[in-house]
């Protein structure tokens, strides 16, 4: 009998300088297709050295990047967004087959991607300073916004197409040269980001990609070239990212991980907010930073009658492959992601919740080798309990009962992570009172995933986000750039000789 030949696995590389770079001699990682459960590539696991080559490329295109008109650089940002659109469905598959998302929810990545660089494509007019005429005897004072230099950002699994272009946009849009170290698990989409980029007009080395693990992630924080790095990804990384960062001086925003809260109040639409909920919690098999993986309904009559509704929407729950036009969701990236979420619910039920629908075992029929894990729906969840206080991020629900909204309120606020919360009613007065005293970073109302639109910007509180300022948006502006102040005097006269001032200049 004759042995079935092996198709060598394809390898991606690292894009450098505008060309692939592919080193044989290099550690791999392998790359799967988890809706198969079978390995589809190897990604390069680089080093000291790669990073180095990608630092000089992009050190070599920031004079001139850096001194290109902000309206020449929106012109790339504007053939940068035509390409994304055109190139919608490709993407959306690369995202798909590495990811595990269904096809429409890696569309949502693209776009929510895509809408960043919209607001990229108006960045002169962010990046106008202020002016003050007169501030003194013959004195203008004017301030301008400048790029830092080269510049770094480290995304994770979950969004490889979105987080990559909330980072890169505003940094080259404001004129600094990017390196982006995406997750080692679906490396193709934000490669081709890169191609993209580059047929819109921007210079080799204004974006590079370099893949690797931990080995990468530490490299970068510690080079001395790159000047500001944004992270994104578990809450212990984004901590010791953040240190290490701040230790070289640079700077830093390290987003992590959440634990978001839906507050259901006893006048909500319940029909409404279960449909909200359930596209919130199981979307995307939950591997989403602004899931809403806890519902907190107030009163036993409201959580009775929520439960309730809830189990009946899970039954109608399609999980399938992500090519599946039919599937709500599908499989988890890894098969050690599975067994992580199978573990916590086991867990959960140790702590003694109540599991009220337990999918985990599901078979997806043609794709029985795929990491795919049923909706699972827990209720009277305390507030003290292991799978409450950390962060699943798996398609698992939690109902915690509260007497009040100020026992809700102070629920979400004690809890470590703030990344976001929702609360569901009519009453105008209790979400305006909500919103204000909550004490977590992005809020919703009657909005299960508040993530702000583009020309606002993301960023949670606590344990979520290490870093004083947020990411896309003015905050993304401000954080790659600096300000440099200038104040000019143009005197008519002639100073005497022997005139000298020892005192502080003073504009009266």
């Amino acid at each position: 009998m004759e042995t079935p030949i092996k198709t060598p696995v394809r390898t991606i590389p690292h894009l450098i300088d505008g060309a692939y770079r592919l080193r044989h001699d290099q550690r791999m990682g392998p790359v799967f297709n988890p809706s198969l459960g079978a390995q589809s590539a190897q990604v390069q696991l680089g080093d000291a050295t790669d990073l180095e080559a990608a630092v000089a490329s992009s050190q070599a295109a920031f004079k001139d990047w850096s001194r290109l008109n902000p309206q020449r650089r929106a012109r790339v940002m504007f053939n940068f967004k035509a390409l994304l659109e055109a190139h919608m469905d490709e993407l959306a598959e690369m995202i798909a087959h590495e990811h595990g998302k269904v096809i429409s929810d890696a569309k949502g990545d693209i776009q929510r991607g895509l809408e960043v660089i919209e607001f990229c494509c108006g960045i002169p007019h962010a990046l106008k300073g202020e002016f003050t005429y007169g501030a003194g005897p013959d004195i203008d004072v004017w301030s301008i916004r400048q790029p830092l230099g080269v510049v770094a950002g480290i995304t994770p699994f979950n969004f490889p197409a979105m987080i990559p272009m909330w980072m890169f946009g505003p940094a080259i849009a404001t004129g600094n040269c990017f390196i982006l170290k995406p997750s080692e698990r679906d490396p193709s989409a934000p490669n081709r980001l890169a191609e993209l980029l580059i047929e819109a007009g921007a210079p080799k080395g204004v974006l590079n990609v370099v893949h690797g693990d931990k080995d990468m992630v530490e490299a970068i924080c510690a080079h001395p070239a790159i000047r500001a790095v944004s992270f994104v990804g578990s809450s212990d990384i984004a901590h010791s990212v953040y240190k290490m960062c701040a230790n070289t001086g640079k700077r830093v925003q390290a987003m992590g991980g959440a634990k978001n809260h839906g507050i259901i109040m006893p006048d909500a639409d319940l029909d409404q907010a279960v449909k909200d909920i359930m596209g919130a919690a199981f979307g995307s098999a939950g591997e989403r930073c602004m899931a809403l993986p806890v519902v907190v309904a107030v009163g036993d009559k409201t959580a009775d009658r929520l439960r309730e509704k809830l189990v009946a929407e899970i039954k109608t729950l399609k999980v399938g492959a992500s090519t599946d036009p039919a599937a709500h969701y599908g499989p988890v990236v890894s098969a050690a992601h599975r067994q992580r979420v199978s573990d916590y619910v086991d867990l959960g039920v140790r702590e003694g919740a109540e599991i009220v629908v337990d999918n985990r075992d599901i078979t997806v029929e043609g794709y029985e080798n795929g990491f795919f894990i049923g909706p699972v729906l827990f209720d009277h969840v305390k507030p003290h309990m292991t799978t409450y206080q950390e962060e699943i991020f798996g398609p698992v629900l939690q109902i915690v009962r509260a007497d009040s909204l100020e026992e809700a309120v102070q629920l979400a606020s004690d809890h470590p992570y703030g990344n976001g919360v929702a609360i569901f009613t009519r009453e105008g007065r209790a979400a305006r009172d909500f919103a204000m005293s909550v004490q977590v970073g992005m809020v919703g109302i009657n909005v299960p995933i508040p993530v702000p639109v583009a020309y606002h910007s993301f960023g949670g509180w606590k344990r979520s986000a290490f870093g004083d300022m947020n990411q896309h948006g003015m905050e993304g502006v401000r954080f790659y750039t600096q300000v440099k102040t200038v104040t000019a005097r143009w005197p008519e006269h002639k100073a005497a000789d022997g005139e000298t001032s020892y005192i502080m200049p003073q504009m009266g």
